[in-house]
């Protein structure tokens, strides 16, 4: 294992406990930890509820996957009530994907966010030619769109940097979600790519990976050579107000115990830089845009 913080874990055990109390050495951390419910894909609501509480995780990046989040509206209804009684607050929504530049199909989607009560829109590869008629429906929602790079193989949107160069005169509330393998994969320094974006940086998805040129080589985080501590010291220095969401995408059928060292990975690096790990617990009233999120 990489060390660039002083967290460390000799046993599965000692991961455990990790992962389920964070470690407090200072002040709370200005970094909230959340999860994508794309981490579970291949497991029901109440499996991804249960796997969140043992996780002490109550931040979700929630998208329309298995029954995660349906678009329906009274499945979505259904979702919510799950999700409020088990104290776990939506926070980000997606990938969605809007490949069609109509009203119709881009109300739609704004309209199920509004429903979760969901303030920024992780949108998967928008078609230029749909960024105008999404900025409309940013102004008339007042929902954050936060365009996802998914590095080389993606022809519009590799790096968070080409992101920003195609919305840098669009409303300020569309921006990037920084995925950051993706981002490494293509070529850009993740750490420089943070504070360029600075306050149009919505949301990240953190993994890690042993190969920066390859997708296939994503680990547990704490486990590859990501500049875990370095990623955090830029969205601090840049105050970043959103969540860091874990999105663990190997052993779909077997995520937890990847899922569970990779939590207690990071709250070691926030330990380790003076910090408490801060996400949303069960009985928490604050956080959100992280610190302001509206429970």
């Amino acid at each position: 294992m990489r060390n660039d913080s002083s967290a460390a874990f000799a046993a599965p055990s000692s991961v455990f406990a990790l992962a389920q109390v964070p470690v407090s050495t200072g002040e709370a951390s200005p970094i909230c930890l959340g999860l994508a419910s794309y981490t579970f894909r291949n497991f029901s609501r109440a499996q991804l509820i249960a796997f969140m509480k043992q996780l002490n995780v109550f931040a979700l990046n929630a998208k329309d996957v298995k029954d995660h989040l349906p678009m329906d509206p009274q499945e979505e209804s259904t979702a919510l009530a799950d999700y409020a009684a088990a104290g776990i607050k939506l926070h980000a929504a997606g990938a969605i994907y809007f490949p069609k530049d109509e009203d119709a199909d881009i109300r739609a989607k704004f309209e199920y966010c509004k429903r979760a009560g969901i303030g920024v829109v992780v949108a998967g590869d928008p078609a230029p030619e749909t960024r105008p008629r999404i900025e409309k429906f940013v102004k008339e929602y007042d929902i954050r769109i936060a365009i996802h790079n998914h590095g080389p193989e993606d022809k519009l949107w590799r790096s968070p940097l080409d992101v920003l160069k195609a919305v840098k005169d669009m409303d300020p509330r569309i921006g990037c979600c920084i995925d950051v393998g993706h981002t490494v994969r293509a070529g850009t320094d993740v750490v420089g790519a943070i504070h360029e974006a600075g306050p149009r940086l919505f949301n990240v998805h953190m993994k890690d990976l042993t190969n920066l040129d390859s997708k296939e080589s994503q680990v547990t985080v704490g486990d590859g050579i990501m500049p875990v501590r370095k990623m955090f010291e830029a969205l601090i220095s840049t105050k970043y107000e959103g969540f860091v969401d874990l999105e663990y995408e190997i052993h779909p059928e077997d995520p937890m115990p990847g899922v569970i060292a990779s939590f207690a990975y990071m709250r070691g690096v926030l330990a380790g830089m003076g910090f408490a790990s801060k996400g949303l617990t069960e009985n928490d009233e604050t956080a959100g845009s992280c610190q302001n999120f509206e429970l």
